[in-house]
């Protein structure tokens, strides 16, 4: 078990609940990250909302069907923040963001219009982790397309953080690394 590391963070806080957006394309690590930082500060994660839609619906969404994922992913933060408030928790680690969801339409189905929204939205984490995508790649039959895609999926997001989130950290390595990393980043 890990100790409770205390923090002070200049960041968004959200009635004493800060948010930390943890992006990355397919098979980055961003579950993983999630779970040892929720347990580590400690805080609360949830599920990705578009894993858990993929394995619902067993097929990925159409370009429509995106905004229905964002606005889902909103509301799954809004729930995890008042969770985390009444459990005494003073951090929502989000695994993905709806920002990820505006960069998926934008590789998948060349749609830009949940950019502006997604950006907004952006402003209220107190953090934005980036896992790279120095892991190997691992099969998820109906969940992920390959390293191709998620090189693609990653080199988009990275053009679009450079643009509307250069601040955001990148975290790399193995899972050890990367939540000092990430904890360094929040701490500072």
């Amino acid at each position: 078990m890990r100790a409770k590391v205390e923090v002070e963070v200049n960041g968004a806080v959200d009635g004493g609940v800060r948010r930390v957006a943890v992006l990355g394309a397919e098979c980055t690590g961003k579950s993983q990250l999630c779970q040892a930082l929720a347990l580590t500060l400690p805080g609360i994660t949830f599920s990705e909302v578009l894993r858990e839609w993929v394995a619902v619906e067993g097929r990925s969404p159409n370009a429509e069907e995106q905004f229905q994922l964002f606005a889902r992913q909103q509301e799954v933060e809004e729930k995890a923040a008042i969770d985390a408030r009444r459990a005494g928790y003073g951090w929502v680690i989000c695994d993905s963001a709806p920002l990820m969801t505006a960069v998926y339409s934008v590789y998948y189905f060349s749609d830009d219009r949940l950019i502006k929204e997604a950006v907004a939205h952006h402003g209220g984490y107190a953090q934005t982790l980036v896992c790279a995508d120095d892991i190997a790649w691992v099969p998820d039959p109906g969940q992920r397309d390959g390293e191709a895609v998620r090189r693609a999926v990653q080199t988009k997001l990275m053009e679009i953080l450079r643009r509307y989130c250069p601040q955001a950290v990148w975290v790399d390595g193995l899972l050890g690394a990367r939540l000092n990393r990430a904890l360094e980043a929040l701490t500072s």
